[in-house]
Parts: C-alpha cells; structure tokens; sequence
C-alpha cells in the first residue's frame, strides 16, 4: 500500500455545488435576456480529449457571478470564483470554484473537504446568490419559489498530481476512500468501505481518473475538461428535481384526501358534483408532473461516448435516483388513480342527473297526455 502522503496536487481547484429547486420551469433564452451585459452562455455540447458528444437537450444557462469570500464555520476563508447555472426544469446549481494551492498534499484536504460536504455556510452563501439570480430573471421563471431542500455536491478537481502517479496508486491509496466520504479521523477505513467507494472508479486514457461518490467525487483529467464535473452537476440536479417532486406529491395526494373527505361532505347540490373542480385539478397535476419527468430524463444524451456513459450511469446509480425514481412513479401512479375515483364519481353523478332528467320528462309527457283526455 502506498504511503498516502505521496499524493500532491499540482494543479487543482475543489468545486462546491449548492443546488436549489427555483421554479416550475425557467424560459431560459429569455432569462439570458434579462441578463443583459451579466457575462452568461449557453453550452450545447461539452468537449474532452477524444470526444465531442456529450449533448444536452436544453442547455443549460452559465452565469458568471465573480469572486467571493467565504469563511466557514471552523474559521478558514477563501477566495474564490462563483458561478450559477440555471437549467429549464427550474433547477438552479451555484458553484464555488477554489484553487488547490501547487504543493499541497491530498491529506491536508481531508479536514476541509469534510466540512464542506455539509457546510451550513455555503449553503445559506449559495442560497443567498440563488435567491438574487432568480429576482434579476423573475419574469422568465414560471410559479417562482424557495423550496426548504438542497442538494449538495463537492468535485475535488485535478489536472496533475506532483510526479504524474499511475491511476493505481491513487486507487490503491487508503486516503482517497476517506477523503471522499469525509473521514479526516487518523483510523483507516475497512476494507468493505474503501471497495463500495472504489467500485464507481472509471479511466479512460491510463492517466485519467474518476472516483464518485454520493456526496463527492475525485476526478482527475489533464486536459482540464470539465464534462464529467458537469455530468455529476446535471445527475445531482435531477436528485434533486425528483426529491422536490417527491414532497410535492406527498403534499398534493395529502390535500387529494382533505379535500376529497370535504368534498363528500358537500351534499347540498344535487346537479353538480363535489368532485368536479378537484378532478380538474388533479388531472392538471399529473399532467404537469408528467412533463417534468419528461423534462428530466431527457435532459442530457450522451451519443457515441460509452465513458461518458458509464460516468453518467454511476452517478445516477450512485445517488439512487432509480429509487427516488420509482417512488415519484409510485406516488404519481396514486395521483392518477385518484382522477380516475374523482372523474368516476363525476360520471354516476352526471348519470344519475340525466336518468333523473329521462324520468322527469317522461312524468310531464304522462300528465300532458293524462291532461289532453
């Protein structure tokens, strides 16, 4: 095993990804509109050696917001760039950009990374800088709105380690596992542990490298691509849509219940239902949900690139989006069964007014011929 002290960045930054839910949906031509002179893009496609298809459906929108410095709560500040990117799901990443200082060792990270995977500072800093993103674009945000959750990523960013180590030191290195998860304790990890970390490490050429895990990852590229940091931005992006519409549909079927329960209680018309108006908006609901999923998972192709493939598929599994997945799936299956109760209620009840009308027009043709004799 090698010692862990013979991994030295030489050039390097650590990217801080705090990500908010800002809106249904955000137009974003017309965002970058409303920009005006703010230095924003839009990125159709990225690049790295050896490829040129990552694609994605809607760019997304790249703003850059300038430097910034935090101190965080064990008292250690920076200066460092930031960056917005806003995607048209409603989705709204902030992103600190710090530089690694030429010289320092992996292990010197351990402290710092583990308080900033959680740091309660950079989220209040990031949500802040969200917060004022979207007034500047208010107009091209649909429903525009602060959602409580957040989800939070690190990229520990590499372009080259002192001495151009093989990617297999760096893999066979107790620190890296530990670095990732955010144990800066003097324990190594067990063995168990360093290989559930290790099993989502991808190459491509012999000196690249991408480690991923839940809340982080280490990526080393030389040529200074910044796709597969993009890739984990955009999979924690949809972690994080599906976890907004995850509580939005825990919170819409527990309204479906309270108004269905009043709506049985309204008994005091006979020729409109009860249930109509909330027929209609659920329906509307599931609609919209639909869309969204759609939205999502159409997101990013990644067309002729099985690396970036891979990546993109370990991350998605990694973040257990599949379960979140299934549990929206679920939850929307539940909405769409609720119509169906709803409308079927809506259906006898209409039945019923028109069998009620039949029978009053037959009673007015009876006393008609019943009068003419």
């Amino acid at each position: 095993m090698s010692d862990p002290h013979d991994l030295i960045v030489e050039d390097g930054c650590i990217l801080t990804y705090r990500l908010f839910d800002v809106g249904d949906e955000v137009h974003l031509d017309a965002a970058e509109r409303l920009l005006g002179d703010a230095p924003a893009r839009r990125r159709a496609k990225s690049l790295r050696e050896g490829a040129a298809s990552l694609q994605f459906a809607v760019p997304p929108l790249e703003v850059a917001i300038g430097p910034r410095k935090v101190t965080l709560a064990s008292g250690r500040a920076f200066d460092g760039e930031l960056a917005a990117r806003l995607f048209d799901y409603g989705a709204a990443s902030i992103v600190f950009e710090w530089p690694i200082p030429n010289g320092t060792p992996l292990a010197e990270l351990l402290p710092l990374c583990d308080e900033l995977y959680e740091s309660q500072v950079i989220e209040e800093a990031a949500r802040r800088e969200a917060v004022a993103l979207v007034k500047k674009v208010h107009a091209a945000v649909e429903d525009a709105h602060e959602w409580g959750g957040a989800e939070t990523y690190t990229v520990i960013f590499v372009r080259s380690f002192v001495g151009r180590p093989p990617t297999s030191r760096i893999t066979d290195s107790p620190l890296v596992a530990k670095l990732l998860l955010g144990e800066p304790g003097p324990k190594n990890l067990g063995e168990d542990a360093r290989r559930d970390v290790l099993k989502h490490a991808h190459s491509y050429f012999e000196d690249d490298l991408a480690i991923i895990d839940y809340s982080s990852a280490l990526v080393l590229e030389p040529s200074g691509s910044r796709d597969i940091p993009d890739i984990l931005e955009l999979a924690t992006s949809q972690l994080l849509e599906l976890r907004y519409y995850d509580d939005q549909l825990d919170r819409e079927l527990g309204r479906i219940y309270d108004e269905f329960g009043a709506a049985r209680r309204n008994r005091w018309t006979v020729f409109r239902s009860p249930y109509e108006k909330l027929a209609r908006l659920v329906l509307r609901r599931f609609v919209e949900l639909t869309e969204f999923t759609e939205r999502v998972d159409n997101a990013l192709k990644v067309v002729g690139d099985f690396y970036l493939a891979r990546v993109y598929q370990s991350a998605l599994a990694r973040f257990r989006i599949a379960t979140w997945q299934a549990s929206v799936d679920g939850k929307q299956s539940l909405v769409a069964q609720a119509y169906g109760l709803l409308k079927g209620e809506v259906d006898i009840r209409r039945s019923t007014i028109l069998e009620i009308v039949v029978i009053v027009l037959i009673l007015l043709e009876l006393v008609t011929a019943l009068r003419g004799k």
